[in-house]
């Protein structure tokens, strides 16, 4: 299934579950690079209903479309699918890597290890990232999913 048959899956179950919640809002896909679309929801009232505590919430439309897709196609699809409501996977990163910035520095100036609450492997990649770019640390994910967390270390 190419990626342009998964999107207008994704977006009529996006709308059918805003008009469910009985919540007015616009839904679009927008490709991010040749294997990857995202579908945004914008300009939703009540958008922490659909955010969810940490995002838990989004991640599990998230999930619920991406089993769509699965179970349409057979399983045979190519790409991927991501699902961001409100701008809030864009807010999440750019909040997580001024955390993260912050606490590295304190680690490499300070010497001290210093693990971080456990969080999905989306926001984990983030902290690798973001940690990869300061001279004098690194990182290490420790823990089992879905408790893993990153530990910030000094080199």
């Amino acid at each position: 299934m190419s990626l342009e048959e998964q999107s207008t899956l994704v977006v009529e179950f996006l709308d059918g579950l805003l008009d469910a919640f009985e919540l007015d809002a616009e839904v679009y896909s927008e490709r991010v690079d040749d294997e990857t679309v995202e579908m945004r929801v914008e300009n939703v009232q009540g958008v922490g209903l659909l955010i969810g505590p940490k995002g838990n919430t989004l991640r599990a439309v998230e999930d619920l479309s991406r089993m769509l897709v699965q179970r349409k196609s057979d399983g045979n699809c190519e790409g991927r699918i991501r699902v961001d409501i409100g701008g809030y996977r864009e807010r999440r990163r750019a909040a997580l890597e001024v955390f993260c910035e912050k606490i590295a520095l304190e680690v490499r100036d300070g010497g001290a290890e210093r693990p971080l609450e456990p969080m999905n492997a989306a926001d984990r990649k983030v902290v690798h990232d973001v940690v990869s770019e300061i001279e004098g640390v690194n990182t290490v994910s420790e823990g089992q999913e879905p408790r893993r967390w990153v530990v910030i270390i000094p080199e």
